[in-house]
């Protein structure tokens, strides 16, 4: 029984680093579609993510079986918990890119972005893609060392949020109302998908060591 009980926690485990993985893979091309405004990237991250969402549920379901059928406790009963709220954070992530590629495709032919913020937003989708696979790296390896390091990428993605207002209320900018709501979610969504990312390491953490606090230098997600 233990057995196959750790064997469907290790399958529950590999559904979400499928998902982070998924999760990364969506916003790399939906940067792209806001980039270049590209319609048919845009429909693509729109049409691939009811697989997220699918994954989801699926991955939600397993850990309730598990916890109704196998009644963990201590550690095991981390792992499962922790799960649940890893379903929640990766299934965010998804639907974060989900509403990048939708603005790319609401301006469509027209791009999304000022020429003068694309270099901000191109860096913002590398540090995305780069934070979906690291905590896809974490869940797999269940390594807290390298969940906690985590922390450095999404300081990059908290400095490049807080740029871009500087840019948008300077006197210099000419782009209009439209434009400055548009950069500011989309900053926005960036950034959230950066804490969803870091949230995913802290739960890993808090799965191994039991710790789950401000202590493990990562911040609590907003």
């Amino acid at each position: 029984m233990r057995t196959a009980y750790h064997e469907q926690l290790e399958g529950l485990t590999n559904r979400l680093g499928e998902m982070c993985g998924l999760a990364g893979v969506a916003m790399e091309r939906a940067t792209q579609a806001l980039l270049q405004a590209d319609l048919v990237l845009a429909e693509q991250v729109i049409s691939d993510h009811e697989h997220i969402s699918a994954l989801s549920a699926q991955a939600e379901e397993q850990a309730f079986v598990l916890l109704a059928l196998q009644s963990p406790v201590a550690g095991d009963l981390r792992s499962v918990v922790g799960s649940i709220q890893i379903v929640a954070d990766v299934d965010r992530m998804g639907a974060l890119a989900l509403h990048v590629a939708k603005i790319a495709r609401r301006r469509h032919p027209q791009h999304a972005l000022p020429e003068e913020v694309n270099g901000y937003f191109a860096e913002m989708g590398r540090l995305a893609v780069e934070l979906g696979n690291t905590a896809q790296e974490v869940l797999l390896t269940q390594d807290p060392e390298r969940a906690a390091r985590i922390q450095e990428e999404d300081d990059a993605m908290d400095d490049l949020h807080r740029h871009l207002f500087s840019v948008m209320m300077d006197r210099e900018w000419k782009h209009g109302v439209t434009a400055a709501v548009d950069v500011t979610l989309l900053s926005r969504f960036y950034e959230r998908f950066a804490d969803h990312a870091v949230e995913v390491a802290r739960r890993v953490i808090f799965q191994v060591t039991g710790r789950y606090s401000d202590d493990d230098g990562l911040p609590t997600i907003r």
